[in-house]
């Protein structure tokens, strides 16, 4: 069996960043408690191994006892939690993806001139609720092209459309094309998808073109993982996405004889490293 392995799988820029922020101050912080408002990343093995330090993971700010160190995730917060945070006798670290904090203040300045933000996105994640929290003049957020069709949009109105900087940048480009295409609306477009997410979504379907498998390593709470699971299975190639090598079903692979192995932007090397190992073997 051939394994390939995607150039671009693995930890990302904002990934990196935050996970080398946190190990710094696990080693600098003299005993002093460490917290993080959310998981740090999604990859619960990842988080295993900081709990392990004694960083504690926490909801709400209201759970950080005062002198404690307290760590924004890579996804960021929303305002009103780093407000009630800056208010209150803690050390804050921030380790909000550099892109992300990019697309939050796009949005506060876009929308502060009066336009109600349309943000492409998943409505139940962390990145989407800090991103939103920026929106001045009220927001939408939706998952699918179809979903935005569903809500009429007013010609007396002004609008932004943005994206959660995981999300398909194919199709956020043909939902731009349609609003902006229509004569009747005044739609401000903001181009906010990571390009790191671009590249490893197109690299996992030209791999996908090339072998007859995919597995696709990942937090299955990992948005921009799922994503390239799909973007692999809307290329037609049969996919797994798994967590770790306890997860994958050797039976599947059967008859295979090209493999095509990708991970998502929070997934460690180890991980990674696991998998390949285990489809070498075969």
């Amino acid at each position: 069996m051939e394994v390939v392995l995607a150039e671009t799988a693995g930890f990302c820029m904002g990934v990196a960043l935050a996970l080398n922020r946190l190990d710094k101050l696990v080693e600098s912080a003299d005993g002093r408690p460490i917290y993080i408002l959310g998981p740090i990343i999604h990859n619960p093995q990842v988080l295993k191994r900081y709990a392990e330090k004694g960083v504690v993971m926490v909801d709400r700010p209201d759970q950080v006892p005062g002198g404690a160190y307290v760590v924004i995730r890579a996804h960021g917060i929303t305002r009103q939690v780093e407000d009630s945070l800056r208010g209150r006798d803690v050390r804050i670290k921030d380790a909000t993806c550099p892109k992300v904090k990019k697309a939050q203040l796009l949005i506060r300045r876009h929308t502060d001139e009066g336009s109600e933000l349309l943000l492409y996105g998943e409505a139940d994640h962390p990145e989407v609720a800090g991103l939103v929290s920026y929106a001045a003049n009220g927001f939408y957020v939706f998952g699918s092209e179809e979903e935005l069709l569903a809500r009429a949009l007013s010609p007396d109105k002004r609008y932004i459309l943005a994206a959660q900087t995981t999300q398909d940048r194919v199709l956020f480009d043909r939902i731009a094309a349609r609003l902006t295409g229509d004569e009747n609306l005044d739609v401000t477009v903001l181009h906010t998808i990571c390009d790191a997410t671009k590249l490893r979504q197109a690299e996992a379907k030209e791999l996908a073109a090339s072998v007859d498998y995919m597995v696709v390593v990942g937090g299955y709470n990992s948005g921009n993982t799922r994503r390239l699971a799909q973007v692999v299975t809307d290329a037609g190639t049969p996919c797994r996405h798994i967590e770790t090598i306890e997860d994958l079903d050797l039976d599947e692979l059967s008859g295979h004889t090209r493999v095509g192995v990708t991970a998502g932007a929070s997934t460690p090397r180890r991980l990674i490293d696991e998998v390949l190992g285990r489809l070498e073997s075969l």
